[in-house]
């Protein structure tokens, strides 16, 4: 993605969610000026930290003993529970020339825990304030630390190139000079010499999934960009193959919520998925009834007339899982659904 789209992005991850995006370009692209565009455009301050130069002193504070109990004094940087919206921008962070320096910031650029607020050894940062990352990618031309991978999996990675149109906007609008700028509209070649293609270990999951998800409830992102900031998460595979899933709404599995509660809409095409596609839909249920496994009269006839359209082997499998689930299976068991669910609890007994 370009600049401006970066921009787009950033505004809405940091306005809509607790996640960290990590903006990943080289040298001169823009990365940090386009942080602050976005930061000014939706009226949040800013506080850049160069973590290239700092130590953990200057991240955690400097220790001082307040009667028996050892604290550490707030840092300067450090935006307080009563300060306008901030955006802390941690610049470089792949720069940290000390090992611990690196390991200090990692638990500040995790998202928080449900519930909980964003931390920095004994200092928790209100949630009005976000937190941004940028670095430079690891191919072998910048003097940079290697990211591991526990690291990349907590944040949104956007990866950011040249964009010839991009900065001939921004040029016209800084009123950079005509001769460059008609130089540059004959020869954009000559803008940026693009660098090694910026790989880093992005793989799916569960926390990754996560993410996604978040971003898909709470987020609105155009079209030509949200494969590429899911792919910041989970990787380019996973993410082509979801957005393809997402596509074919013919060839997509049902789900829980729609056997339990639209089963007279949905029947014909339960009947009618293929196998692999029907395992999907009882994961879905297998999953959802371990979370709720309350069922309201309508929900356990509808479940029970689901499992009477599945296949021989499909059908046993699944009643055995749900006999795991004990408000589940008082449900299936009530005499009136003998005449699908008694041959599979047989069945089970024997194996057993």
């Amino acid at each position: 993605m370009n600049i401006e789209q970066m921009k787009v992005v950033i505004k809405e991850i940091i306005t809509k969610t607790d996640l960290t995006p990590c903006v990943v370009g080289h040298r001169g692209v823009g990365k940090s000026a386009g942080i602050i565009q976005a930061c000014r455009e939706i009226e949040r301050q800013y506080v850049s930290l160069r973590l290239g130069q700092m130590e953990v002193g200057d991240l955690v504070g400097i220790p001082f003993r307040d009667g028996e109990v050892m604290r550490w004094s707030r840092p300067s940087w450090w935006p307080g529970d009563d300060a306008a919206p901030t955006v802390v921008h941690c610049d470089e962070l792949n720069r940290a020339q000390q090992e611990d320096t690196l390991q200090a910031i990692f638990q500040f650029v995790e998202p928080p825990a449900e519930g909980l607020s964003r931390s920095l050894h004994t200092h928790h940062l209100s949630k009005r304030h976000k937190v941004v990352v940028s670095i430079n990618p690891p191919d072998g031309t910048y003097q940079v630390a290697t990211l591991d991978r526990a690291l990349i999996d907590r944040m949104v990675m956007l990866f950011v190139e040249t964009d010839y149109q991009c900065w001939a906007t921004y040029a016209a609008r800084r009123e950079l000079s005509g001769d460059v700028r008609r130089f540059l509209a004959g020869n954009s070649g000559m803008l940026a010499r693009q660098g090694a293609p910026m790989e880093l270990q992005v793989e799916p999951t569960e926390r990754g999934w996560e993410m996604v998800s978040i971003l898909r409830q709470q987020c609105r992102f155009p079209g030509e960009l949200e494969m590429e900031v899911y792919a910041g998460i989970i990787g380019t595979e996973a993410a082509i193959t979801f957005m393809r899933w997402l596509a074919d709404s013919k060839g997509r599995p049902l789900a829980a919520a729609q056997i339990l509660n639209d089963w007279p809409l949905v029947a014909g095409q339960a009947e009618q998925q293929r196998d692999d596609v029907q395992a999907a839909t009882i994961n879905d249920l297998v999953a959802t009834l371990q979370a709720a496994p309350i069922l309201s009269d309508e929900q356990e006839a509808n479940l029970v007339a689901y499992i009477a359209v599945l296949p021989r082997d499909l059908r046993f499998g699944f009643v055995k899982s749900l006999l795991k689930i004990p408000e589940v299976a008082l449900g299936i068991a009530k005499d009136r659904y003998d005449t699908v669910i008694f041959d599979a609890i047989q069945t089970i007994s024997r194996e057993a």
